[in-house]
């Protein structure tokens, strides 16, 4: 699941998505400048059952390029394969050659330089009696040297199923010895610090007995690749203590590596258990060798935090989580409801006990659908949802008939079946439950401060672990108002029932209303104009179908007249609507985007570029990154306000600081990734990069920014 985390070399340049021109005419190579690509097949004795069938991709790379491993290390993309076979013939797993290491700078990476084939078995069922096996592929490969390009190619090969076909035979013999092979009688037991993976190993080649070996996992996101490993021989048996990634995201119970000896071109595969549990990834950034620090100059790494504290923060979170702006329209249902029943303490009370569940159950099923597709390889973070413009158009849609709703344009009662509707009003408190469901929903984007911490070290701990943060949070967002529902103060101070309960209700209906203009905004940053007109169109189909089938004073006749009239526009509306709704691929931004000018000072931006900010740390420039999104009420206040204020963009100027934004309104892998790295799982984050910091540890203000703080971080440059 770091696949996403490793696309670091990804923006080491511009990403130029190479064009595969075909050499020399052959559907089976793909030339560009840095590599040379092509489908090769070995099958000695024909093409049939039990008989070998290898296919495998061949790379010669251009002098000082290089390709990635399985686990690509620190940074890069594996190789990918895709085929396309005959019915019932199938083709296995890459069997991936013993890499090598490749440091980046701060980085440590695993990959192939020279020539590579990266083979792959291929299994014929009995009776196979075509003349040809015919193959296509279509691979996908990232391609590096000082800067990083992803490159893709399409391969056909025909190949004769009586005849044998050896061309290749060097190749795939090369390729097999070099292919680890699994540590005949090595015993391997493991056990985790807090800090490192402590090994030993014994049983492995008598001629590697006291030399040197380099230790390859094939689980990625565990390991500080970069880190000096302590090892030794001790009674033929080899131990090292692995020190663990300050940012580890995987905890398995089992691991695989590959251990290889100088000189030795093959090394042995070893796989071992890894008893838990697995300590917090707090602890590794805490226990950084001195070195490191001392290479990051006036860095400030997130606080080491265990998960006491990060109940406690998400508990504040959500009580301060109720004073963000994406909240309030929610929040004011809340409020209507109390007016409605301050003088009825059963149904108060009830009514605050079922919010609070609704609350607390829809964190709770939020964080566990994001842990479980996180876990599944999905880079997400917290407020996934509203990067979904389906979602974004659902929520709109929903807001606009709560909105019309609550201005009186239609009536629940006149649109639902009889008995819906009395059960509607024999069980309020489902309104309750519904009304807290709607504010995690509309609310979970938004970020408190101090509450990117606590959820950034959520994603990280054991499901049971994450949930119960998750569930502080809920708890903390729905206690004013459970304690509003159960302290008989606040009913004294409500007014009495009149006639103003009902001009209040429609006041309700405004903030709703902004709520889809500013949903209509996001939709809009995140698939275009075509598709803001698109959803306006199938509100105003579905405003007009509420107002047909539930508006006051229609007559049977005319109900159903006007009523068939809205749901053939309605389905006109979804057929126009939904093709606009698809989220299309991210444009690419090549330019640094130019903002609004402050007192003479030009305020530039530059779309995040990991590698760009490695460059200019390196060349002595601070580097500035905003990580934003378009739904992220905060980020927009933050950009209106503290971000635009003259005095700090002349700060920024002054110090020659580069401003680089972090889009993440459209789901962005990378970006997810560089979250995760920072210890955050949602969006804002800000984070200053210091002169030769490279981009280990940056400093990070507050999610909530003032121009005092954003100062005062500038100053210390």
């Amino acid at each position: 699941m770091l696949l996403a985390r490793l696309l670091l070399p990804l923006a080491l340049g511009l990403p130029l998505a190479a064009s595969a021109a075909l050499f020399g005419g052959s559907p089976a190579v793909v030339k560009t400048d840095q590599v040379r690509a092509e489908l090769v097949a070995h099958a000695p004795e024909g093409v049939a059952d039990g008989k070998p069938v290898w296919l495998g991709l061949k790379i010669t790379h251009e002098p000082h390029w290089h390709t990635y491993w399985k686990n690509p290390g620190d940074s890069g993309l594996p190789t990918t394969l895709q085929w396309t076979l005959p019915p019932e013939v199938s083709a296995g797993d890459i069997a991936w050659p013993t890499p090598k290491r490749l440091p980046v700078g701060p980085l440590m990476n695993y990959g192939y330089e020279d020539t590579l084939l990266l083979p792959v078995p291929v299994t014929v069922p009995a009776g196979y009696a075509a003349p040809t096996l015919e193959v296509k592929l279509h691979a996908e490969w990232l391609v590096c040297k000082e800067v990083c390009i992803p490159q893709s190619g399409d391969f056909s090969l025909a190949l004769p199923t009586q005849a044998a076909t050896a061309g290749n035979a060097a190749d795939f013999e090369a390729a097999a010895r070099n292919t680890p092979v699994a540590a005949a009688g090595a015993r391997a037991q493991a056990r985790l610090t807090d800090t490192a993976l402590q090994l030993r190993i014994e049983g492995l080649p008598a001629a590697w007995q006291g030399r040197r070996l380099a230790f390859f996992p094939e689980t990625a996101g565990v390991i500080d690749n970069a880190a000096v490993q302590q090892v030794r021989w001790e009674g033929g048996a080899w131990q090292a203590s692995v020190p663990l990634s300050a940012v580890r995201s995987e905890s398995p119970e089992r691991m695989a590596a590959v251990l290889v000896a100088d000189g030795v071109p093959a090394g042995v595969e070893v796989a071992f258990d890894v008893p838990g549990p697995w300590p917090d990834p707090a602890l590794a950034a805490a226990a950084a060798p001195a070195a490191e620090a001392a290479a990051l100059p006036g860095t400030a790494p997130p606080p080491p935090m265990g998960w006491a504290a990060a109940l406690l923060l998400a508990l504040g979170g959500g009580l301060l989580l109720n004073l963000m702006p994406c909240v309030f329209p929610v929040l004011s249902l809340k409020v209507l409801g109390f007016a409605s029943h301050a003088h009825d303490r059963q149904a108060r009370v009830g009514g605050g006990l079922a919010y609070t569940a609704g609350v607390v159950l829809s964190f709770l099923a939020l964080a566990a659908l994001l842990l479980a597709l996180r876990a599944g390889g999905e880079q997400l973070g917290w407020g996934f949802q509203l990067q979904s413009p389906g979602v974004v158009a659902a929520l709109a849609a929903l807001f606009t008939l709560v909105g019309l709703n609550l201005a009186g344009v239609f009536e629940f009662g006149s649109m639902l079946p009889g008995n819906l509707a009395t059960l509607r009003a024999r069980h309020p408190m489902a309104d309750a439950f519904l009304t807290g469901v709607l504010a995690v929903a509309i609310a979970s984007p938004c970020t408190a401060p101090f509450m990117g911490a606590s959820l950034g070290l959520a994603v990280t701990l054991p499901a049971a672990q994450a949930l119960a943060i998750f569930a502080a949070l809920g708890g903390g967002m729905a206690l004013p108002y459970l304690a509003a529902s159960l302290w008989p103060g606040v009913a004294r101070a409500m007014p009495r029932p009149g006639v103003w309960m009902q001009r209040f209700k429609v006041l309700m209906a405004f903030p709703m209303f902004a709520t889809v203009i500013w949903l209509v905004w996001v939709l809009g940053q995140q698939a275009g104009i075509d598709a803001v007109a698109a959803l306006l169109g199938l509100l105003l189909a579905l405003a007009f179908a509420a107002w047909a089938w539930g508006g006051p004073g229609f007559g049977r006749g005319a109900r159903l007249g006007f009523g068939g009239l809205s749901v053939l526009l309605l389905v006109a509306a979804l057929g126009w609507a939904l093709p606009a709704l698809r989220e299309p691929a991210a444009p690419a931004t090549a330019a640094p985007a130019a903002g609004a000018a402050h007192d003479g000072v030009a305020a530039t931006w530059e779309p995040w570029n990991a590698a760009r900010v490695a460059e200019l740390t390196a060349q002595g420039r601070p580097v500035f990154v905003d990580f934003t999104a378009a739904w992220c009420v905060t980020c927009q206040f933050n950009k209106r306000g503290a971000l635009s204020d003259a005095q700090v963009m002349a700060d920024f100027a002054q110090r020659q600081v580069v401003l680089m934004r972090a889009d993440w309104t459209r789901r962005d892998a990378a970006i997810g990734a560089e979250l995760t790295r920072l210890g955050r799982s949602g969006v804002p984050v800000y984070a200053l990069y210091k002169p030769g910091a490279a981009t280990a540890a940056p400093q990070l203000l507050p999610e909530v920014l003032s121009v005092r703080t954003l100062r005062e971080a500038i100053a210390q440059l």
